[in-house]
């Protein structure tokens, strides 16, 4: 679901840098032939550098499809149905367009492969009031978990914002979340996407159908680099590389990765 009325600004936030529109992005995005916005939040510098491009599409919020995965694994670790990262779901011999889900899953494998029906055993077990609950706690964008059928999370009322996706990511490296330091390095764990000696790069898709999400980020020594992508995805599947592809390529000319990194 896509919000058409209600815009998040950075000056709502708590980002502490002025945005610094990034109309050169352009050609990066032209480049994959796509439309959407992206916000790095540079802290390797000071002041940090907020770097955005479309800022309107950047304020607008938008279902988090699977980028909910990262505060949903907090909330179900915290509300104790979930035990562990070790715990067995057994596939319920449904089969899936995507193969990875058609089989038994843990977090990390849920996570990895973004196993939605995992976590619709989480959302009906947590329920809605509970959801709202830990959604207003952390801040997480409009914090409704309401739906009129589907997950909330992709088809029903939840939205959030480029902008609050950097915040809530932020949130999450500083360990400054309402959740036990445990789970969250539980969980930053699992989102690793690629590793050097220098650096880590912390991430996790979503895929609404229309559009599609990639947010996280890079550890350097100097400082983090917080990055949030979201494109239109008319030609669906075929498009979902771009995401990555968008954000490797503009963080690379930043120097923010090794130019030499590619997805793995």
């Amino acid at each position: 679901m896509i919000s058409a009325v209600f815009f998040i600004t950075s000056a709502q936030l708590s980002l502490a840098a002025e945005p610094v529109e990034q109309p050169n992005w352009q050609a990066v995005f032209s480049k994959f032939n796509a439309k959407g916005t992206l916000v790095v939040l540079d802290e390797r510098v000071t002041p940090a550098q907020l770097l955005v491009f479309n800022p309107e599409r950047a304020g607008r919020r938008m279902s988090p499809a699977s980028t909910f995965k990262i505060p949903h694994s907090l909330m179900a670790l915290d509300a104790g149905v979930l035990k562990d990262e070790f715990q067995l779901f057994r596939w319920d011999g449904v089969e899936r367009s995507f193969a990875g889900h058609n089989q038994d899953q843990n977090l990390r494998s849920a996570m990895r492969t973004s196993a939605i029906w995992v976590y619709e055993i989480f959302a009906k077990q947590i329920g809605e009031k509970r959801a709202g609950e830990y959604l207003q706690k952390i801040g997480y964008g409009n914090a409704n978990p309401s739906t009129d059928k589907g997950t909330y999370w992709v088809d029903g009322k939840l939205a959030i914002s480029a902008y609050e996706q950097i915040e809530f990511v932020k949130k999450l490296y500083l360990n400054q979340l309402p959740f036990s330091k445990e789970h969250q390095l539980l969980v930053k764990d699992m989102m690793i996407n690629q590793a050097d000696k220098e650096w880590i790069l912390r991430a996790k898709t979503g895929w609404e159908g229309r559009f599609g999400w990639w947010v996280g980020y890079v550890e350097w020594q100097a400082g983090p680099v917080f990055f949030a992508l979201n494109i239109d995805t008319p030609e669906r599947m075929k498009d979902l590389y771009k995401r990555e592809a968008i954000v490797r390529d503009v963080l690379q000319s930043i120097g923010a990765l090794p130019v030499t990194t590619a997805a793995q």
